[in-house]
């Protein structure tokens, strides 16, 4: 993976830094594959998109969650990178009163 780092800030002004595997279009949108880790092995893959309207300077991007908009952009990206089989992990988001 090449070192091309990024790092993003969350609605909570934390600062996150991801290392971009690779960017896409699909459907007039912009996707990133992204890991939270410099060694893919070791770090959870997450897929961005570009939610920003395009009047905006800076780009946003969100964590893509919609299971057919997932697996869509997933098998893009399989077929992108070399060497690379996307599999898709459901987690249960816990809330508490």
């Amino acid at each position: 993976m090449a070192d091309n780092s990024v790092t993003f800030t969350d609605e909570d002004a934390q600062d996150m830094d991801f290392y971009v595997i690779e960017e896409t279009k699909v459907n007039g949108f912009s996707y990133l594959l992204v890991c939270d880790e410099e060694d893919m092995e070791q770090g959870n893959v997450f897929i961005l998109k570009d939610i920003s309207a395009p009047e905006e300077e800076e780009a946003i991007y969100d964590v893509v969650q919609d299971e057919v908009e997932l697996q869509a952009v997933s098998k893009v990206f399989s077929e992108l990178v070399d060497g690379i089989d996307i599999e898709i992990e459901e987690t249960e988001l816990e809330m508490e009163d």
